[in-house]
């Protein structure tokens, strides 16, 4: 991989978790503590866009700058106090997240690309349950019922979505020879 094509890449990771961050203030308090917000969309058209690798470390990227304190993270907080709060779990499943995605937009197998979404966006969810629970001492199943199941079918559209803008986002940056990434199935 020559000079400019590594330089393009690490730009596009970057400004792929500039979207992630300014994506995640798009919000909307729920009673839980568990926001509804725009950032699985954000997270699975990273994937999607990037591949498994650079849509993995845009993931990476934003949850660092989170944990030390920029305010990337939804409602404009930040810091390790959220990352081991009630959304921490989600946050750093958003790295499955993207990683799974990328890997099946890189297969030119539909089926495939949706099962590997579909299992990136419930070790989200799992994650996420799993940490609330934990911290709101409650079960997995109790904490599941209040923080993602009434998320799924906005969070399944929200990958769908993500995957249909991501097919022409990666047309237009390919045509403009800005994404280069050489990930393909």
């Amino acid at each position: 991989m020559d000079k400019t094509t590594k330089t393009k890449n690490m730009i596009m990771t970057g400004m792929f978790a500039a979207v992630l961050a300014v994506l995640s203030q798009i919000s909307i308090p729920m009673p839980s503590g568990v926001p509804v917000t725009l950032q699985t969309f954000a997270v699975a058209l990273t994937g999607f866009v990037l591949g498994w690798k650079m849509g993995g470390m845009a993931a990476v990227i934003y949850v660092l700058l989170g944990a030390v304190g920029v305010p990337v993270f939804s409602g404009f907080s930040g810091g390790l106090g959220i990352l081991f709060g009630k959304t921490g779990g989600f946050i750093y499943g958003f790295i499955f997240m993207a990683a799974l995605c990328g890997l099946g937009a890189d297969k030119k197998n539909r089926v495939l690309t949706a099962v590997l979404s579909l299992a990136g966006l419930l070790i989200c969810h799992f994650f996420g349950a799993l940490q609330f629970a934990l911290l709101m001492n409650m079960s997995l199943l109790e904490s599941a019922l209040l923080v993602s199941v009434p998320y799924l079918i906005k969070d399944v559209i929200s990958v769908v979505l993500a995957y249909v803008v991501g097919e022409v986002l990666k047309k237009s940056l390919r045509a403009a020879n800005v994404l280069t990434y050489a990930e393909k199935a």
